[in-house]
């Protein structure tokens, strides 16, 4: 059969599909024709209609795979409704999306079938068992509608990572994907994550996963790692078949979780590649002889899940028990090996007032690491956190089903006081930082912080197109004086520390 498989990434940062490269790469060894669309404008225009539907005649494919994230289902959802335009094949939806929300998927009456959960050993049973005209309605991890009537089966055992083949990356233009990234080249040692925080798909996952299977959580073994020598082999395919990559980021949830498989790959990987890489941490599982194993073998940035700087909101609301000391010191552990830190944020969250906004960025003030990223909470459907968005009255029905990412602004209403306080904070965060990071130009940032909060309404749409220009230009007579501060860097929703970007240059 031939597969084509269809990636929206509209709107937001360019993305690798690491299920779809899988699964592809599955579907080819079983001696089928796979293809694949990325709809994102970092790699083209995306199309119109009638493009759309003569691109889809043109190729022909027997079925159609759909890899949906939650913020891209209206996207996702026009384009299905193209589809069925264009030909008269099964259309199917798969991702986060599916998992979370399949009976929704198929109550639209767009798609024919959803797969749920990590779903490589069952879309190829499915796409066999639909070639040869065999029953498929039995098949786990699928969904379809029987007679007007949902049924989503049951979830199989998760796969064995070691047994999986190598990504397919030559379906995708892959080369275009790494210059669009500026060589930035994804890759996962691992998949799952122990933690149950409120606003991520994990707990689902686990909680579906330990229902249909009737195990529990050591049983299910959630946290599986690809072998050490399977990611060596991974880089030095890439290395060997594409160029200009500069940097391997490494996607999984929680890469430094087992100790001595981050001391493995820290040995390995330095026979095979010079180049730096970076890798998510968790303040609980990093310490010091993981600081210095990574750093040995080239990592340059460790990024850490922070989230709110207000250990209330960590806790109840978001069920991350940590400590505002421990992050710091996990923190001070990256630069003392001469790393670059990174932590997430996320502001807008249900329940969170301005105070405890301004315990995030005097936490970020105080704890200085390298860069943070921020973006605004996203309520997904399914999770807990979703449901106290519900219960607070706070979800914003036109945004949550059209928002396309979470970065430029949030699902969430709180009413106009506090909706503005959050847009100034989303729209120049490092300014708010700097003004309380006992910087020589605190007080600089201090008097624009104030200015932009006496704004109103008005003034502030006024003047918000203007400040990224204006981060830009004080940031640059800044770097002439050598004066430390944060800068908007990279993308619009990062910080980065001036010894950084100064030094690379």
């Amino acid at each position: 059969m031939k597969i084509l498989f269809i990636y929206p990434n509209a709107g937001s940062q360019l993305g690798f599909n690491y299920g779809v490269a899988h699964i592809a790469a599955i579907l080819k060894k079983a001696g089928h024709d796979v293809a694949f669309r990325q709809m994102c404008e970092d790699l083209g225009p995306l199309p119109e209609k009638d493009e759309f539907i003569e691109s889809l005649r043109k190729a022909a494919p027997d079925m159609i795979g759909f890899s949906v994230v939650t913020n891209q289902w209206p996207y996702a959802a026009k384009l299905a409704g193209w589809a069925r335009q264009a030909l008269d094949v099964p259309l199917v939806c798969g991702g986060i999306h599916a998992t979370v929300a399949g009976r929704e998927v198929l109550e639209t009456g767009l798609f024919d079938y959803v797969f749920m959960g990590e779903a490589e050993d069952a879309f190829l049973e499915f796409v066999e068992k639909y070639e040869k005209g065999e029953a498929v309605e039995d098949i786990r991890n699928m969904g379809l509608t029987i007679n007007g009537a949902v049924r989503i089966n049951p979830v199989r055992p998760l796969p064995d990572l070691e047994k999986l083949p190598f990504k397919a990356y030559e379906i995708m233009d892959f080369q275009k994907i790494i210059d669009a990234k500026n060589g930035w080249v994804g890759l996962m040692g691992s998949r799952g994550c122990p933690f149950q925080c409120t606003y991520c798909f994990n707990h689902l996952m686990v909680k579906k996963y330990r229902t249909d299977l009737r195990c529990g959580f050591t049983e299910l073994n959630y946290i599986r790692h690809f072998k050490v020598q399977q990611v060596i082999d991974e880089i030095e395919f890439l290395q060997k078949n594409y160029k200009n990559i500069s940097m391997y980021i490494f996607d999984d949830d929680l890469f430094t979780f087992d100790k001595a498989y981050v001391k493995a790959f820290c040995r390995a990987y330095p026979k095979v590649s010079n180049l730096p890489f970076v890798v998510n941490g968790h303040v609980g599982f990093f310490d010091e002889s993981r600081a210095s194993q990574l750093a040995q073998a080239g990592c340059r940035i460790v990024k850490f899940g922070v989230e709110s700087g207000s250990p209330k909101i960590r806790s109840r609301i978001m069920n991350r028990h940590m400590s505002n000391e421990k992050i710091i010191e996990a923190i001070n552990h990256v630069h003392r090996y001469g790393m670059h830190s990174s932590v997430f944020i996320m502001i807008g969250l249900p329940f969170e007032d301005p105070d405890d906004v301004m315990d995030t960025i005097r936490f970020l003030s105080r704890a200085k690491p390298g860069r943070f990223r921020w973006t605004f909470f996203f309520p997904f459907p399914g999770t807990e956190s979703y449901q106290m968005s519900i219960d607070g009255g706070y979800v914003n029905e036109e945004k949550i089903h059209s928002l396309l990412n979470f970065t430029d602004e949030s699902a969430l209403d709180f009413g106009e006081t506090h909706n503005l306080f959050l847009e100034k904070v989303g729209r120049i965060m490092p300014w708010f930082v700097n003004a309380y990071a006992d910087f020589e130009v605190s007080p600089i940032y201090l008097e624009k912080v104030n200015k932009i909060l006496r704004m109103n309404r008005d003034q502030w749409e006024t003047v918000s197109p203007t400040l990224l220009e204006e981060d830009r230009e004080l940031s640059g007579e800044l770097q002439k004086k050598n004066q430390r501060h944060y800068a908007v860097k990279y993308n619009p929703f990062m910080g980065v520390i001036s010894d950084y970007f100064m030094n690379e240059r």
